[in-house]
C-alpha cells in the first residue's frame, strides 16, 4: 500500500521560521511638537507596503486627540488621559506627564500587540511634547527594552521653525541631545518643505556648509550671542555629528526615497525592498 506523503514541515513550524526571517525593525519618529511626526508616519506605512514590506504604526502619544492615520497599536488603549486627570486630580499637563511615565509599564502589552502583527517595520509615533519621551526615564527605558532586530530614530527639523540661523543651531543642539539620550543612530530630516517656500534651500546649505551658516549667523547676532552660538556650532562639528538634512514633504512625497534609503543603511545595511 502506498504511504501518504507528509508535509516537510507543519504549519506551526512554518510560522515560527517565517517569524525568524521577517524580523522587526523599529523606526522612532522624534522632533518638536508640530514638526510633522504623525503626518510622516501616515505616509511611511503605505510607502513601505507599496514596496512589499509589512508595516505597523504604533501611537505612543496618550494625549493625541486626532491622528492622520489609524494606529495598528495605540497606547491610548492602555492609558486613559481623562481617567488619570479625574483619578489623580491633575491638570492636562500633569496628566500627560503621568501618562507618559506610565508608557514604560505598558511595554509588555505593546510589545505583544506589535509582535502579533509580525511587521517588518514598526513605526513609533512618539509623544508631541518630545521632552516627555526623551528626557524622562520612561522613554529611554521603552526604547532600550523594546525587542526588535534594529532601531533608529528619525529627527524632524521643522522647516518653518529652523528658518533662522539661531533657531537652526538651537534645534541642532536638541537633535544632538536626543541622539545622546537614546544612544541610537539618527536620520535628520528637514520636514514640511512644501510650507517654507524657497527658504528650505537656504536651510539645506546651512546643514552642509558650516561656514555659510556661520556667515549668516554673524548677520543675525553679534557680541556674546554670536560667540556662544559660533562656539557651540564648532563644537558640534568637532564631535563628528553630521546634520546634512534630507529635505522632505509628507504631502508631495519629496524625499521619501532618500529617507527610506538612509533608514535602510542603518537597519539593513542597505538591503531593501525594490524601489
Amino acid at each position: 500500500m502506498k504511504k501518504e506523503k507528509k508535509p516537510l514541515i507543519d504549519l506551526i513550524t512554518f510560522n515560527l521560521l517565517l517569524k525568524q526571517v521577517l524580523r522587526m525593525h523599529a523606526i522612532f519618529l522624534t522632533g518638536t511638537a508640530g514638526s510633522g511626526k504623525s503626518m510622516l508616519a501616515s505616509v511611511l506605512k503605505p510607502w513601505y507596503e507599496d514596496k512589499g514590506a509589512s508595516t505597523a504604526i504604533v501611537n505612543l502619544d496618550p494625549g493625541a486627540y486626532s491622528l492622520p492615520y489609524t494606529p495598528d497599536v495605540d497606547v491610548r488603549d492602555h492609558i486613559d488621559l481623562e481617567e488619570i486627570m479625574e483619578s489623580y486630580q491633575l491638570g492636562s499637563n500633569g496628566a500627560l506627564i503621568f501618562a507618559s511615565d506610565m508608557i514604560a509599564s505598558k511595554l509588555g502589552e505593546i510589545q505583544e500587540e506589535v509582535d502579533s502583527l509580525n511587521p517588518e517595520y514598526a513605526i513609533f509615533d512618539t509623544v508631541g511634547q518630545m521632552e516627555l519621551f526623551a528626557y524622562r526615564q520612561s522613554g529611554p527605558y521603552f526604547f532600550d527594552n523594546l525587542t526588535c532586530d534594529g532601531k533608529t530614530t528619525v529627527f524632524l527639523f521643522d522647516s518653518t521653525l529652523v528658518s533662522s540661523p539661531t533657531n537652526f543651531i538651537s534645534i541642532t543642539l536638541l537633535a544632538s541631545s536626543i541622539q545622546l539620550r537614546l544612544k541610537a543612530p539618527q536620520v535628520p530630516v528637514l520636514s514640511k518643505i512644501d510650507l517654507s517656500s524657497e527658504n528650505w534651500k537656504t536651510i539645506m546649505r546651512w546643514s552642509s556648509n558650516i561656514e555659510k551658516l556661520r556667515s549668516d549667523l554673524s548677520k543675525e547676532q553679534n557680541g556674546t550671542s554670536y560667540l556662544l552660538s559660533s562656539n557651540l556650532l564648532q563644537n558640534i562639528a568637532n564631535t563628528g555629528f553630521s546634520y546634512e538634512l534630507i529635505p522632505l514633504s509628507a504631502i508631495t512625497g519629496t524625499g521619501m526615497v532618500e529617507l527610506s534609503a538612509s533608514i535602510s543603511r542603518i537597519l539593513k545595511r542597505g538591503e531593501e525592498v525594490e524601489y
